[in-house]
């Protein structure tokens, strides 16, 4: 890397040199090192029951060898669509040690949703949960796709036995029953084997270990390829910038591990430092709470709508933080008063950070300890180069002075798109990948986003695509036009609101308001999806072309947010 003039060199504040390398690294031998290395140490606390790594290590081994018996062959997708349990880390782990590539599903997606992604990658087997939420939507899919075969778990399994006879006895009603089908097999009985089968061969650099979906800007999520060195090297580059990367490492891992925010920072990170993952398969604030109190975590990776979240909960002052260090922040802009709030009221730093789906999960981040600049996204992770490109042209730099769409290139970016050849070259510039987000970069190396050009929405740190929304809504028979957009909300960050027009003279158009158009939406979106709000118009904005136009839409709803907090 040619770096004597790039200002990283002489301005870094890691706890690293910003100009290194790192070696080819599979995934598979980053795990078996690991638990050779620890072999008793805990890496997963599960609800108080605790796994060693050892254990895991077996486990992951079964499911390799399970997963061989099946007849996979190398390079086959596997699908995971499980939440936070310890299913997840032997899938995962041990579907890469079969030579298969792993592809994530959220456990929010609707059956068309996992029904398109799973035609789209060619995911043979997938697992899941024998739980409401989950399962009878994986067998929709199993029926109307083609997919072959179901992996089906159990979450009393993995408690510790006085919880798990409380979850058979009293949440029977959350499970659902296993059918008698033979393409739906028990996940015991997937790894009822001596885990004594042979290790694929792995190549680091070339095969693709993860099939992470995301949207872009338009049109249907797109499978980003990242290969075994991708999430490897950056499981490395987020370890490097810890000042206490040598101490009792105990992460809290509420957030979802089918996200590569946590696939990176959470769970790949955390097995390569021989660290514990406090493991909580969703989300609420009390279960955070308790589990920060009775582990003595050392830290807490979150999006900004968690920290609100726990700062909003009566109990955020009952629990002793001495033990957490540090608290990690992505996903999503951090606001000031929340970064601030949960500071003093923990004692604990919370710094901020920022990735891409395409970039394994992390480009930069604030330094854990020393200067941190509130609003900007840090300086990049070791072997990161970013840069500013010009925002109409991305082959030249921006105008002097001007901010510019941020590139950057490194060992973490993608190999490309799965099968869209096409999305490739629109996404990179020679070997930097355009992130779509307008930024400056100070005399210091620090980053800051000013603007984007993506119509994405961020909620809480899930992406939102407009055009999947507006796609729906054009299936109502009285809706002519529609646009959505995200407006500001105090708690995600940003919520998704539909501006539609209807259709002249339909019969229809009598019955239908705003708040009807609302209720018969939302169900048939994703929980994150859903609008905050539907609003009639005469008339939506276009361009000179006639193409249905954003941008005005977003200037009147930041105005008006604007005008609410001034008032």
């Amino acid at each position: 890397m040619e770096s004597e003039n790039i200002i990283w060199n002489s301005h870094y504040n890691h706890p690293t040199r910003w100009d290194q390398s790192f070696p080819p690294l599979s995934l598979t031998d980053m795990f078996i090192d690991s638990a050779t290395a620890h072999p008793q140490a805990h890496l997963i606390d599960f609800m108080g029951r605790k796994y060693s790594y050892a254990e895991c290590l077996d486990g992951v081994r079964r499911v390799a060898c399970g997963l061989q018996a099946m007849g996979v062959q190398k390079g086959d997708r596997i699908g995971l669509y499980l939440p936070n349990v310890p299913h997840y880390v032997a899938a995962y782990y041990g579907a890469l040690m079969a030579g298969t590539t792993v592809v994530n599903f959220s456990p929010l997606y609707t059956a068309a949703e996992l029904s398109h992604q799973v035609e789209d990658s060619g995911t043979k087997i997938l697992f899941t949960l024998s739980a409401k939420a989950l399962l009878p939507t994986a067998l929709k899919v199993l029926e109307s796709s083609s997919l072959e075969k179901l992996v089906v778990g159990s979450i009393a399994g993995a408690l510790p036995t006085t919880k798990s006879l409380f979850y058979r006895l009293f949440k029977k009603a959350d499970s659902v029953e296993r059918p008698n089908d033979p393409r739906v097999i028990a996940f015991s009985k997937l790894i009822a084997n001596k885990g004594a089968c042979a290790v694929a061969p792995i190549d680091p650099v070339n095969d693709i270990a993860l099939l992470q979906y995301t949207g872009g800007t338009t049109g249907q999520p797109k499978g980003a390829m990242l290969t075994h060195q991708n999430l490897s090297a950056n499981a490395r580059q987020v370890e490097a910038v810890d000042p206490r990367r040598d101490q009792a490492d105990r992460i809290i891992g509420v957030l979802p591990f089918f996200h590569v925010f946590a696939n990176t920072c959470v769970l790949n990170r955390t097995v390569l430092n021989g660290g514990e993952i406090v493991m909580l398969p969703r989300f609420e604030a009390v279960q955070v709470l308790a589990a920060i109190g009775r582990t003595k975590a050392t830290s807490l990776p979150g999006v900004p709508t968690m920290y609100q979240a726990l700062l909003d909960h009566p109990a955020v002052g009952n629990i002793d933080y001495s033990s957490l260090r540090v608290c990690i922040s992505g996903g999503a802009p951090l606001p000031l008063e929340v970064k601030q709030r949960f500071e003093a009221v923990t004692g604990a730093k919370v710094v901020e950070g920022y990735g891409l789906t395409e970039s394994s999960g992390v480009v930069s981040t604030n330094p854990y300890e020393g200067l941190n600049k509130t609003g900007t996204i840090g300086q990049p992770l070791p072997g990161t180069l970013v840069k500013l490109v010009d925002k109409e042209d991305p082959t030249r730099p921006p105008p002097p002075g001007e901010p510019g769409e941020i590139v950057f290139s490194g060992p973490q970016v993608m190999k490309g798109y799965w099968q869209r050849p096409d999305a490739d070259g629109d996404a990179f510039v020679g070997e930097f990948l355009r992130t779509g987000d307008v930024g400056e970069i100070d005399e210091d190396g620090y980053i800051r986003v000013v603007d984007r050009l993506k119509d994405m929405i961020s909620v809480g740190g899930f992406k939102v695509f407009p055009s999947q929304i507006e796609a729906i809504l054009y299936h109502h028979p009285a809706v002519k036009e529609a646009l959505v957009i995200g407006i500001p909300d105090s708690y995600r960050g940003e919520m998704p609101k539909a501006f539609v027009t209807l259709q002249d003279g339909d019969d229809t158009r009598v019955a239908v308001d705003e708040e009807s158009l609302k209720l018969w939406l939302n169900p048939q979106l994703g929980k994150h999806e859903r609008v905050a709000a539907v609003e009639i118009r005469t008339a939506l904005p276009k361009t000179l072309v006639g193409k249905l136009s954003r941008k005005e839409l977003v200037v009147e709803e930041r105005a008006r947010a604007a005008t609410k907090v001034s008032a």
